[in-house]
């Protein structure tokens, strides 16, 4: 159970990365920024599926592909588009906000299945993760956004509608990849990512003919495509490649009510980048939300250690 934990902090430090990208490339679109990273990710993933392709496709059923494409477009395409709206509007601390009530709905989920530890035993944990939610929430919504955010009502309601859209569909992809994977253990978490990967960008081509041809003829600015290319293949290596299959070895070793509860190192390393980028220290409702998050998968880490204890080796 603790190496599900580690592979699943690792996961979200890497994870965290992407809320700094819409940011950092704030003249480029959300669309832009979705195409790019998945185009990227699929090159990427297929260079490393080569060697055993042949094998892996062998072992495919059409019930594989059909999972595929529904978690690669829920899981990357909506889920990242959604995102960079949301970070280009509202910014990083609001978006993660949002998006780290991922272990509530995750966590909700998964409490009738096999193996799952009582939500009852988990209230408290889950409590903590919700008032550090509502934390952060309160300094968001108290703060006045920096020049380049969204100032409307409507522009913030859009980003804020946005962030909810990248967490209904993360939760989705949470959910089902979790409950896939311990059906089909015969696919190895590495394939199986590296499959995502190369699905997601033949997906993302296919959006690039109607999505990024109206939008390139339609800016005629010079942009930095050179420092786009890098961060693409850089977020196709680290949080696209990398990062799920950490994410994939975690869901693996763990029940699913403590696998949604690792999703919420994302936000906390997404929050910790942000600050970073800013150059400024977090405010007293924004730290008080960090501990209380890390709090509440603290202790729904000690409530199933308690209920599944770790075999001892021999």
């Amino acid at each position: 159970m603790f190496a599900g934990i580690a592979y699943g902090v690792m996961a979200g430090a890497l994870w965290g990365v992407i809320f700094l990208v819409p940011r950092v490339l704030d003249n480029f679109s959300a669309a832009e920024l979705m195409v790019g990273r998945y185009v990227a990710y699929g090159l990427v993933s297929l260079a490393f599926l080569l060697p055993t392709l042949r094998a892996v496709l062998q072992r495919l059923e059409r019930r594989d592909w059909i999972t595929l494409l529904w978690l690669s477009v829920a899981g990357n395409l909506v889920y990242y588009l959604m995102l960079a709206i949301a970070v280009q509007r509202v910014g990083v601390a609001a978006t993660s906000l949002v998006i780290g009530m991922l272990p509530v709905l995750v966590t909700l989920a998964g409490g009738a299945d096999h193996n799952a530890v009582s939500l009852r035993k988990l209230i408290w944990p889950l409590a903590a993760i919700v008032l550090g939610v509502l934390c952060n929430g309160a300094d968001v919504l108290t703060a006045t956004l920096p020049a380049g955010y969204a100032q409307s009502i409507g522009a913030k309601l859009v980003g804020l509608l946005a962030a909810t859209g990248a967490l209904l569909a993360w939760s989705a992809y949470a959910v089902g990849n979790a409950r896939y994977l311990m059906r089909r253990t015969d696919l190895s978490s590495h394939d199986w990512s590296l499959l995502m990967g190369v699905t997601t960008g033949v997906l993302a081509l296919l959006v690039s003919v109607g999505v990024m041809a109206p939008l390139l003829s339609a800016n005629t600015a010079p942009r930095a495509w050179g420092w786009f290319t890098v961060a693409m293949f850089a977020i196709a290596i680290g949080p696209s490649m990398i990062g799920t299959g950490l994410w994939n070895a975690a869901t693996r070793r763990l029940p699913l009510t403590l696998g949604g509860q690792m999703i919420i190192f994302e936000t906390v390393f997404a929050l910790l980048y942000g600050f970073l980028y800013e150059a400024r220290m977090p405010r007293p409702l924004e730290l008080a939300a960090i501990f209380l998050l890390l709090g509440g998968v603290a202790g729904s880490s000690w409530v199933h250690a308690v209920r599944h204890p770790p075999e001892h080796p021999g």
